[in-house]
């Protein structure tokens, strides 16, 4: 072969291989940048899909997944929900809780479904100084090193109690007996009615408490009726919370009967039935949607929420869990808008940081079940505008003046 043959040959060789190096480096260099841009917002769910509070837990769940449909990016990024299920256990909660921050290295928590579980989940949240958006009612929680770690979306129970308090004095009732769950929501309930009942001269006569698990209070409704007070108030909620309510109405107690926002639910009136009619319970806004004054911010986010949850489950909500979890998803992303405005990067300790400045400094934001603005001091971050009351009627909830 002649000299310049092969210098032709070589000099083609060559050519070939400086492009191929050329377009190698240029892939690696596309695929890197939406790695570096596209840094998704990571947002730990727990919630208790299984065990004795999956009748709110698979509800609150539904609740995340209409958020999603709703608002599914901040400022570009992507947020990616991480959801595990506790199995109704507070141990499981608080080692998910563990999980879904030191291996999942998430932004912020959002759960769980019932009082003590969701307890202990913000214990661990505010130990591992990492925001969390509690859904279930909870006392307040201790601030924790640089601040409070922990918001709460469902009303505080001293509002909703000051509620049936107001409307057994407008009636004249004297006296109220209480029957309510063992355990941290129960406490929380008789405890908000001993302080709104005191302070309108109401005296409580009775405090019957049952487990989540009983399968009867015979005893316990027994010793309430022969109290004898003016009226009764139950702290159960979802499927548990039938059981006194069909044994009242077994043994033929006429006098009138209040709830609570945790009864607004299909399981909850599938199992009382009749026994459910009369019952007056507070609860928020979004229960009576449509029956709100058309002025009323909240029922435009309320029906926006119908028609998300509808779009992410194939089914329209019939509870007010899965509102919770959607006014969650709300603070959440007006937060992560304000926290990306601050340069913060998504995955990083500034980044838990400047989320849970921004959900401190949240303000006026409509949700389904209230408006919500939270300070330091103000971690419940609703007033009067969250609550309404109304009369359980054959499986419909009518709106009370």
């Amino acid at each position: 072969m002649a000299l310049a043959d092969q210098n032709k040959k070589h000099s083609r060789k060559t050519g070939a291989m400086n492009l191929i190096k050329s377009l190698l480096a240029s892939t690696a260099l596309l695929l890197a940048v939406p790695q570096f841009a596209k840094a998704e917002i990571l947002v730990g769910f727990v919630t208790g899909l299984s065990g004795p509070v999956s009748s709110i837990g698979i509800p609150n769940a539904k609740g995340i997944a209409a958020g999603q449909a709703y608002v599914g990016e901040i400022g570009g990024e992507k947020l990616r929900v991480i959801q595990l299920d506790d199995g109704s256990d507070p141990t499981a909660s608080a080692r998910n809780a563990r999980k879904l921050v030191e291996q999942e290295k998430v932004d912020i928590l959002i759960g769980t479904s019932g009082a003590p579980q969701t307890l202990a989940m913000a214990a661990a949240a505010v130990e591992m100084k990492v925001p969390m958006i509690a859904v279930s009612p909870i006392a307040q929680v201790s601030a924790g090193d640089g601040g409070p770690w922990v918001v709460q979306i469902p009303q505080p129970t001293s509002l909703l109690l000051q509620g049936i308090v107001d409307n057994m004095k407008a009636k004249g009732l004297k006296s109220v007996a209480f029957i309510g769950f063992s355990d941290a929501l129960g406490d929380l309930f008789y405890d908000s009615l001993i302080q709104a009942a005191k302070s309108a001269d109401i005296k409580v006569i009775a405090n019957e408490r049952y487990a989540r698990s009983d399968s009867s209070v015979t005893a316990q409704v027994l010793r309430v009726v022969a109290a004898h007070p003016d009226a009764i108030m139950l702290g159960g909620t979802g499927t548990p919370g039938a059981l006194p309510v069909i044994a009242l109405s077994e043994r033929g107690y006429k006098g009138p009967l209040y709830g609570n926002h945790g009864m607004i639910s299909a399981d909850f009136l599938r199992l009382a039935g009749k026994a459910a009619n009369g019952i007056i319970c507070p609860t928020g806004p979004v229960t009576a949607a449509e029956q709100l004054a058309a002025s009323n911010p909240i029922q435009k986010v309320a029906l926006d929420f119908r028609a998300a949850f509808e779009k992410a489950n194939g089914e329209a909500p019939t509870d007010s869990f899965s509102s919770y979890s959607f006014d969650g998803w709300l603070v959440l992303a007006d937060a992560a808008k304000r926290a990306m405005a601050s340069g913060a990067k998504p995955g990083s300790p500034e980044f838990r940081t400047a989320l849970r400045q921004a959900l401190f400094t949240t303000k006026e934001v409509v949700g389904t079940q209230g408006v919500y603005t939270y300070t330091p001091a103000d971690r419940y971050g609703v007033d009067d505008r969250s609550r309404i009351m109304v009369q359980i009627e054959d499986g419909k909830y009518k709106l009370l003046p």
